[in-house]
């Protein structure tokens, strides 16, 4: 199930609310980014969009950076088990086989979740296209033990990449 595409072309002609409702899934639950970038327009490539995009993020400071964060679900968590993740998400995770997990494997992602959100305050994020699950439980058992600001960073330049597929998947080349 693909992501329904759009030309860059066709972004940059439509009215500024129209814009924000198509770009509205490619950071998570943040429309507010695609409202930064439609005042930007015309973008001559998907990298300059990319790029205005995350460099809205970046100024916007720690406090929307973390409600950002925190707007990603939990990797194969609950949101996931009761089928409510965003269809990007959906696509992503499934993707990734984390819906295929085997209880062992689920038990120590739930395990993970815990650790990591308890040890930083915001969900792991991984851009999870060409991981399989083995690399995304090896990916969070080494990431658990950074420090705070590391992951900060870390989770932001994850969420960067994930627009970036979500943005390669909307806009046809």
């Amino acid at each position: 199930m693909k992501a329904m595409q759009t030309t860059l072309e066709k972004l940059n002609s439509m009215p500024a609310d129209a814009f924000v409702t198509v770009l509205a899934g490619i950071f998570e639950h943040s429309p507010w980014v695609a409202e930064i970038a439609a005042k930007k327009r015309p973008f001559s490539s998907v990298d300059e969009l990319h790029a205005t995009m995350s460099q809205a993020v970046e100024a916007a400071g720690e406090e929307k950076q973390l409600a950002l964060i925190n707007a990603h679900p939990e990797l194969a968590g609950k949101a996931a088990v009761r089928g409510e993740l965003t269809a990007e998400s959906t696509r992503e995770q499934s993707g990734a086989g984390l819906n295929l997990c085997a209880q062992e494997e689920f038990d120590k992602l739930q395990a993970l979740n815990t650790a990591y959100r308890e040890k930083f305050g915001f969900p792991f994020i991984l851009a999870v296209r060409g991981y399989d699950r083995h690399g995304i439980i090896a990916n969070f058992e080494a990431r658990v033990n950074h420090d705070r600001a590391q992951e900060l960073r870390t989770s932001l330049d994850q969420i960067y990449r994930i627009a970036r597929f979500r943005l390669d998947d909307l806009i046809a080349q």
